[in-house]
């Protein structure tokens, strides 16, 4: 009887820290609603400042290790016509965020902008929708990936990619979509900080040019103690004839 009170007790006390955690919710997402909007003005002061580094967004996503992995060569020599990537968030957060990619004219699309959205509807259920991409007569990358050898296979030692591209046509599991994750959560909120890291296989080189360098160097060490092991050794041959003569 007890315990049946006590679990009662229980769920009493869960509902009230059940509905203390909604409202909560509810606090906090109208916080970020707030800051959101503050955060705008520098975001796009940024964005004008980016616009003066050439190459700026292909070099940030070639130096991330994930958005890496799915670029190919021509994805790459793609991306660099690539001025400005904007993530907007819809006003009540909640619903879902759009990805834009700006563009200089290139030879692989006619598109100026290519976006991606992803929305939750009131149920929660995901969805994403995006761009179509015009491609120019034999330049669509989706159709070509895994035909052509990739020339940063030096740098990143795998297979090449499906195409960067197909993420745009890719809707099957909008609620998983890590790429537009890792974009909106991990390089939007400071894309410098992946700009500015450096190439890893030029560190790795001086690193190895140093270990061979520290062993020859060893090994000269050794050599000269060889030498002056047998010069020792010579002299007490000479010492001991010397003893035999007298």
């Amino acid at each position: 009887q007890e315990q049946q009170e006590a679990i009662e007790h229980i769920d009493e006390v869960q509902n009230e820290i059940d509905r203390l955690n909604e409202q909560a919710s509810e606090e906090i997402l109208k916080v970020e609603q707030k800051y959101n909007k503050l955060r705008q003005p520098f975001f796009q002061k940024r964005s004008e400042l980016i616009a003066k580094i050439p190459n700026f967004w292909v070099t940030t996503f070639v130096n991330h290790p994930q958005v890496s992995a799915l670029l190919g060569e021509e994805d790459e020599e793609a991306l660099h016509y690539l001025t400005r990537v904007e993530v907007t968030e819809f006003e009540d957060i909640k619903s879902g965020y759009r990805i834009d990619f700006y563009f200089d004219e290139n030879p692989y699309f006619e598109n100026k902008v290519l976006s991606k959205e992803f929305h939750l509807n009131e149920s929660g259920d995901p969805s994403s929708k995006s761009s179509e991409i015009k491609w120019k007569a034999g330049k669509d990358l989706t159709k070509r990936a895994g035909q052509t050898q990739n020339k940063a296979g030096k740098k990143r030692q795998h297979e090449e990619p499906e195409s960067f591209f197909t993420w745009f046509t890719d809707h099957s599991d909008a609620g998983a979509d890590e790429l537009g994750e890792v974009i909106k959560d991990d390089i939007w909120p400071n894309p410098l900080q992946y700009y500015l890291v450096p190439d890893m296989d030029e560190e790795g080189e001086g690193e190895e040019e140093e270990d061979e360098d520290e062993e020859e160097g060893l090994e000269d060490i050794e050599e000269g103690d060889e030498d002056e092991d047998e010069e020792e050794d010579d002299c007490d041959d000479g010492e001991v004839s010397l003893t035999q003569t007298a």
